[in-house]
């Protein structure tokens, strides 16, 4: 599959900090998005910013969706996760990808030029038909219960 990279800010590729989109290993499952930014920014504790990553990526296909989703490091070490939680990039978009980064510890942040933000992953869309029923097919172990309802002590 392809997807069509545009580089939307002239930092990209001009500077070892913001290198073309590649993957860390042969075992990545997805692309880190680095901070387009030509300065240190601070994000403050509990604050909300949009970060852009320099970078345009087409999917075309409908089947697909991209998903930007956080760096588990940086959550678990600094607090530092997606605003939006799991950011979707619809296959036709073809704008810049923005990352909402969202401090959510109690310690302000210093996102670095070209530091490894989120990362990006295109996975397939199932894309159901749907049928209006007064009731379903067959009735699940489950049913209608709520959150909690399939730990085995309520079994």
């Amino acid at each position: 599959m392809q997807v069509q990279v545009k580089v939307v800010n002239p930092l990209i590729g001009s500077d070892s900090r913001f290198p073309l989109p590649t993957r860390a290993t042969d075992g990545s499952a997805g692309i880190d998005l680095r901070a387009c930014i030509d300065a240190p920014l601070t994000v403050k504790a509990g604050e909300t910013v949009l970060v852009g990553t320099g970078l345009a990526l087409y999917i075309a296909d409908p089947d697909y969706v991209g998903l930007i989703m956080p760096r588990s490091g940086l959550g678990h070490k600094h607090g530092i996760v997606l605003g939006n939680l799991t950011g979707v990039i619809d296959a036709d978009y073809q704008g810049e990808l923005m990352v909402s980064v969202w401090n959510r510890s109690q310690t302000d942040y210093t996102l670095q030029p070209g530091e490894r933000m989120a990362q990006y992953l295109v996975v397939p869309v199932m894309r159901p038909q749907f049928e209006v029923v007064d009731e379903f097919s067959d009735i699940s172990l489950r049913g209608g219960g709520g959150f909690g309802s399939t730990r085995s002590e309520e079994r």
